[in-house]
């Protein structure tokens, strides 16, 4: 879908449902105005509206009446592409299968599968609903391209929080016009306090974990696991996994590693940043592992270096996280317990999570492959640029670098 740079939606009758939070879709929006595309906009609840292009249309009624609406809406404005943020959202799902059955295209925006400094935009959908090619052979018989040098996004946390606390203050205020709308968390002022638990435990956890990253990276390098925890309410979880909760998933997964793995070896456990204010997983992981008699096989931590985490352990577990990615490049075994895109032989590890832990060690990955499948990601869904901090990209007032149109000549 972004092969062809923005220069690709001339002439089509484009329709944004709901985006990140904050105005990136309206910013997009005059992007892909200014290309020649007709853009129109659906409205689900106050934050949407409040960060809305001008004559955006407004969805108030009951999750049954979205249906006829959203085949109304692609009739009356002779819609043949959707464009959307995150491709689990219920409304989202239904708007995907109308769209498939109509032979509409779809196109889904998610956080970058490479990050910081990418977003993704791909046909259909992303991670498990991803059409991304899992057959080695398939990135071995494609030619890599050369890519175009990355423009760094510095730290977009504040500009994120900013359009968050805009978002949900304008999401409360315009309640009483928009109440039968329901959001995939809470959608009150209420959400503030979990932010502001969340910096509280930050700077609790960065005194508590002092030494630590220090021991992993010398007298334990290559001694632990690394196990990499979703954020509570993550779709890779809930949708793209067997797992009913990252609770069910840390029990599982410690369950397993006293039960197989090498006796030398420690369990790390890293929280997800985002995660911090919500929940505290010390009680379950404590209480797991006083079980069995191994508290002293176990650490539970939060915003330890990941690199060098990932430098140092001896293998990775996770359900679906860019951490995957991002082990991939350390070339640090890999284990995956849900649906990923980058989940194939000659990457990671394909056996049972209950021998990952004693062949971890003798595990090497195609360090080719990784180059041709992360080249091949890159040019095919990601684009250069923030949800949240726009690029000083000339022409593009969402601060994006799309690529030039391919020469097929």
């Amino acid at each position: 879908m972004i092969r062809g740079g923005i220069s690709i939606f001339k002439g089509r009758r484009v329709l944004l449902l709901q985006g990140p939070l904050g105005p990136f879709f309206s910013r997009l929006a005059f992007d892909l105005t200014q290309a020649g595309a007709v853009v129109s906009k659906i409205d689900f609840n106050g934050g949407d509206w409040a960060f809305s292009p001008r004559g955006s249309i407004t969805f108030r009624g009951r999750a049954s009446a979205w249906p006829a609406f959203f085949e109304n809406v692609l009739n009356e404005r002779r819609i043949d592409m959707v464009l959307l943020f995150g491709d689990c959202r219920s409304m989202h799902r239904e708007a995907h299968e109308i769209a498939a059955k109509r032979g509409i295209e779809l196109g889904v925006f998610e956080e970058g599968y490479v990050r910081p400094d990418y977003i993704t935009l791909e046909r259909f959908g992303v991670n498990g609903h991803s059409k991304i090619s899992r057959d080695p052979d398939f990135y071995f018989n494609t030619t890599p391209q050369e890519l175009p040098p990355t423009i760094e996004v510095d730290g977009s946390f504040w500009q994120a929080t900013k359009w968050a606390v805009l978002y949900y203050l304008a999401s409360a205020l315009l309640y009483p016009f928009f109440r039968h709308y329901q959001h995939h968390r809470p959608l009150t002022l209420w959400e503030g306090l979990p932010w502001l638990r969340g910096t509280w435990r930050k700077h609790f956890f960065a005194q508590k974990e002092k030494g630590i990253l220090k021991e992993l990276a010398t007298t334990r390098s290559k001694q632990f696991f690394l196990v990499a925890l979703q954020v509570h309410n993550d779709a890779q979880v809930h949708v793209h996994s067997d797992f009913d909760s990252v609770a069910a998933f840390i029990e599982d997964v410690v369950f397993s590693f006293i039960q197989f793995a090498p006796p030398d070896t420690d369990l790390v456990i890293k929280h997800h940043p985002l995660d911090r204010g919500y929940h505290d997983h010390s009680r379950l992981i404590n209480s797991l592992l006083s079980k069995h008699g191994v508290q002293a096989r176990g650490r539970y931590i939060h915003d330890q270096h990941l690199p060098t985490l990932l430098e140092n352990a001896r293998g990775v577990v996770l359900v679906n996280s860019t951490v995957g990615l991002s082990a991939l490049h350390y070339g640090t075994p890999l284990m995956v317990c849900g649906s990923a895109i980058y989940d194939m032989q000659g990457l990671t590890y394909q056996g049972s999570l209950h021998t990952f832990w004693s062949e971890a060690q003798t595990m090497s990955m195609d360090r080719e492959l990784y180059e041709r499948f992360r080249n091949y990601l890159i040019e095919n869904t990601q684009l250069n640029g923030s949800f949240y901090k726009r690029l000083n990209i000339a022409g593009s007032r969402a601060g994006l670098m799309w690529a030039k149109p391919v020469d097929n000549h």
